[in-house]
């Protein structure tokens, strides 16, 4: 019987270790984007685990939650989980505006000059962010402003791809 013990226990510290030899290092949970301008989702940390939804907006801020090997379990802005290769995955920071059309501010302030209105589930990079403000970068994709990039100021609380506490990415 503690035969059986000892050898469950040393099984579990070894898996233990594999796992931490394995993973990035970087601290969880953390803010990633899509990479690619598709990615399959799956139930689990790996290739062989059914696709349970598939992702098709490059860019669309990620949230790392946890990491298996070469897998990261992440997590969307309407709480949707999952297991994604790492390869689909980058470090650049991007944000998704939440429930309605938002003003982009010239600076941060809620009387500063109104340079756009950004409508909801908007694909844009955080460039900097303060307590309530974050700045951020745009590519309009319509009509006479198509292509064209705004930078301003949003409120954090409008967007979502960043923690309270973070200032600069």
């Amino acid at each position: 019987m503690n035969h059986k013990l000892y050898f469950i226990l040393s099984w579990v510290v070894v898996f233990s270790l594999e796992a931490k030899e394995h993973s990035s290092a970087l601290p969880l949970p953390r803010f990633v984007s899509l990479r690619a301008p598709s990615a399959k989702l799956h139930v689990g940390p790996g290739p062989n685990y059914p696709v349970n939804w598939l992702f098709l907006r490059q860019g669309m801020p990620l949230e790392v939650i946890a990491e298996f090997d070469i897998w990261r379990q992440i997590r969307d802005w309407q709480g949707t989980e999952g297991w994604i290769h790492k390869s689909m995955l980058s470090g650049k920071r991007y944000f998704w505006t939440l429930d309605k059309t938002q003003e982009l501010k010239e600076t941060p302030n809620d009387k500063a000059k109104t340079i756009a209105f950004v409508a909801k589930t908007v694909v844009g990079k955080i460039l900097e962010c303060q307590a309530k403000w974050c700045k951020i970068s745009i590519k309009s994709s319509t009509g006479e402003t198509k292509n064209k990039t705004f930078k301003g100021w949003i409120l954090r609380k409008a967007i979502w791809g960043t923690y309270p506490h973070e200032t600069k990415f």
